[in-house]
């Protein structure tokens, strides 16, 4: 796949950023129809301000986080403002693209753009991809361990089928989380020259041909970011490691900050609400809509509706504009000026991302 700046506007076009908006807030506005009571929007203003201003510091301390990682695996060369604009752009591609899709194609390709060799910039997105995915191998069967069948919601007013099918999608997506995080290490750290050549020769089996390029593309990535990761020492890994534990779990803190807003939590519930938040987020991976609108707000009050009731589809709301819509908004003010900066001037290097040819790092 080639990522050129035309690729770019067609996928983060108006009408492509428009269509997760409504219908995020389409399914949120029949929620409120369905589900408002009198005396819900006195709840709101008499909402805790230690709470809110605890959401609104882990929201920013979480985007600290990932703007330090992404300058400590770029050995600095990035400056705290570009660091700002990769992470703005890499969230909103994440927003903007289906959950299933992600935007770690686009965020190489940022990267490629902002100086960074197109060897460090691959293995960067790649070493993130590796470390994110193995939190969630990681963290999941403790969370089961420590707070056992709470992290699983009873879910009541779903029918057994809608209910069946949550469970199913989180097995599912638990198991490609995991195959894709173990596959990865194996490419990149144990035989990555096997893993090129298993690649390839899958791509040539007739019903995997219309996806060859694309497999030897992934199989040049591999080489290319196994050559450079080899070279790290323990104190890159450990770095990478802690900063990645710690963004993460300040990402899934937010909800349980959110919820004690408005409502009493015990640590016990914190450590509940925390526990289901990861196992809703690993759900939310199978969703084919941009950044999982939609999809999300559906899902929700399953998971969190038994700590506030009525009032579920309002702290939904509140949720997805802190977490979803505000980087919608962001982004769409940031890439705009990101694009017009790095294609508005001559570049010696090559305009598009295109692996189609091997690429050495």
């Amino acid at each position: 796949m080639a990522i050129t700046q035309q690729y770019l506007k067609k996928h983060f076009s108006a009408s492509r950023i428009i269509l997760p908006v409504l219908l995020g807030l389409g399914v949120v506005g029949y929620m409120l129809y369905k589900n408002y009571e009198p005396g819900q929007l006195d709840i709101l203003l008499n909402a805790s301000l230690f709470w809110i201003s605890m959401t609104l510091l882990v929201l920013v301390v979480r985007d600290f986080g990932y703007m330090y990682r992404i300058r400590f695996l770029t050995d600095k060369a990035l400056n705290w403002k570009q660091s700002f604009n990769v992470i703005m752009i890499w969230e909103f591609a994440s927003c903007a693209l289906p959950s299933v899709v992600g935007g770690s194609t686009i965020a190489a390709y940022i990267l490629f753009k902002e100086k960074i060799s197109l060897g460090k910039s691959i293995a960067q997105v790649m070493v993130t991809a590796m470390l994110d995915n193995l939190y969630f191998v990681i963290t999941l069967p403790l969370i089961l361990l420590f707070a056992g069948s709470q992290v699983f919601p009873e879910m009541v007013g779903l029918n057994q089928t809608l209910r069946e099918s949550i469970g199913i999608a989180f097995f599912v997506s638990y198991l490609m989380i995991a195959l894709y995080a173990s596959t990865m290490f194996y490419a990149l750290f144990v035989n990555p020259k096997g893993v090129k050549k298993l690649l390839i020769r899958i791509g040539q089996v007739k019903i995997f041909r219309r996806w060859r390029t694309s497999l030897y593309q992934h199989a040049n990535e591999l080489l290319i970011a196994s050559k450079h990761l080899r070279t790290k020492d323990t104190a890159f890994w450990l770095h990478a490691s802690i900063s990645t534990i710690f963004v993460w779990t300040a990402r899934y803190v937010i909800i349980g900050c959110l919820i004690a807003a408005f409502t009493q939590l015990s640590f016990q519930d914190h450590l509940v609400v925390f526990s289901r938040n990861l196992v809703y987020k690993v759900v939310l991976f199978l969703s084919v809509t941009p950044g999982g609108a939609g999809v999300a707000e559906i899902s929700f009050p399953a998971f969190f509706g038994a700590f506030l009731g009525g009032f579920t589809t309002i702290v939904v709301l509140l949720y997805r504009v802190l977490t979803y819509y505000v980087y919608l908004i962001i982004g769409a003010i940031v890439f705009p000026k990101w694009a017009a900066q790095k294609f508005g001037r001559e570049e010696a290097e090559p305009e598009t991302l295109n692996l189609k040819k091997p690429i050495t790092a």
